[in-house]
């Protein structure tokens, strides 16, 4: 027990004695106290600057326009005039089809209508509406005779009043009459007929045209094959898909942005990025959609982003990392970088008043060409310590210079 006793007591010496070091020291270099010499710094007063206000975002690069192309007729591949990303015009041929087989479907449909048209007296080369039903020839024809079977038996009736002709030959005139209205009646129910079928048989031609001008496939739209999927040779039947498009320019940047800042986000905002493939190249966009909801499970609204892309740099797929570029906040307070003190997450400066320091704790936000915005802790008129900042703490005497 005595032993563990002096013990204590040398360690109780040994601290007094290394405190009186320390006090010693504070001492010679000013102390906390202020007594000593002064600590040698230079100031700066707090400054302002612009500050670009900015949202984090990160999604993938997509086309907006993605058209998969088939062919509307069966046939026999003759070429294909493509490869995998070749950059195509909307009207661009994409595939040949082998056109024999629909040319004779074409000239058979041709050949129907000619004999509908020739039926109804149409000049195909002056006129393709049909002529009244009284202007076709075989109608006439009807008329005519009709009328000439009608003007006879009006005479055989006269005569048979007057005794002049039989009862037989009156009922034969008029029997005449009968049949030539009735040939009438089939020459008009004939002529529509024909007209009907007139209809019937334009559609089949133009459908015929219709199929031989598919055997030739065309780019709907413009942008670059993405895949190629037939052969020259090759059998396909009706809706076989031959080839993909993609749009290559402008690309749509899909991303999420989280809730908390709904209300800063809104379309023609400026978007900057960079991907993967040029980590050393800002690629730019414009919102131009947002979404009105919210998703509950990562609450996070859509948002998409349209970026032109001349130069075909950048491909759908890409993942792109950046920001979006929301508003900008003029004269903001700031400091430089060596004035601020960070411990332990906590920042501070020393704001020098009279000759004396106090250090007074503050909130950082943006980084700005070693500048820091100071959201909270300063008024704006302050004088700040740059230099030797270890060496003060409030209380703490000074000697100031004007900073360089």
């Amino acid at each position: 027990m005595r032993f563990v006793i002096i013990v204590a007591a040398g360690l109780a010496a040994a601290a007094c004695d290394r405190a009186g070091q320390a006090a010693s020291a504070a001492g010679g270099r000013g102390g906390r106290g202020g007594r000593g010499a002064a600590v040698a710094t230079r100031t700066t007063p707090v400054q302002r600057m612009s500050v670009q206000r900015q949202v984090e975002l990160s999604g993938t690069l997509l086309s907006p326009d993605q058209a998969k192309i088939s062919s509307e007729v069966a046939g026999i591949i003759r070429e294909v005039r493509v490869q995998l990303g070749t950059e195509v015009k909307t009207g661009d041929v994409l595939v040949r089809l082998e056109p024999s087989e629909l040319q004779f479907a074409l000239d058979r449909a041709e050949s129907a209508l000619r004999q509908v048209e020739a039926q109804l007296g149409i000049d195909r080369a002056q006129d393709k509406q049909p002529p009244a039903d009284d202007q076709v020839a075989s109608v006439r024809q009807a008329m005519a005779n009709r009328d000439d079977a009608r003007a006879a038996f009006e005479r055989a009736q006269n005569l048979n009043s007057r005794g002049l002709l039989t009862r037989a030959d009156r009922d034969t005139a008029e029997t005449r009459l009968k049949v030539t209205e009735a040939n009438y009646q089939a020459a008009l129910d004939t002529v529509h007929s024909l007209k009907a079928s007139l209809q019937d048989r334009r559609a089949s031609y133009e459908l015929a045209q219709k199929k031989l001008a598919d055997a030739v496939i065309k780019a709907p739209v413009a942008g670059s094959i993405s895949e190629r999927l037939v052969q020259p040779g090759e059998f396909i039947r009706e809706n076989t898909p031959v080839a993909t498009i993609v749009q290559m320019s402008p690309l749509k940047l899909k991303t999420a942005i989280q809730e908390r800042n709904a209300s800063v986000i809104r379309p023609g905002q400026t978007v900057e990025f960079d991907v993967e493939a040029f980590i050393d190249r800002k690629f730019k966009g414009k919102i131009a959609y947002v979404s009105p909801s919210v998703d509950q499970a990562t609450r996070t609204f859509a948002v998409e982003a349209m970026v032109d892309n001349p130069e075909r740099l950048l491909k759908p797929g890409f993942f792109a990392k950046g920001v979006v570029l929301t508003s900008v906040d003029e004269q903001v307070l700031a400091v430089p970088e060596d004035a601020v003190s960070t411990l332990a997450g906590v920042s501070t400066v020393y704001v020098i008043e009279n000759g004396k320091a106090r250090q007074q704790q503050i909130a950082l936000g943006a980084r700005q060409n070693k500048l820091i915005e100071v959201t909270s802790g300063l008024k704006g008129e302050e004088m700040l310590a740059t230099e030797n900042l270890n060496q003060l703490a409030t209380g703490v005497s000074v000697t100031t210079g004007a900073r360089k």
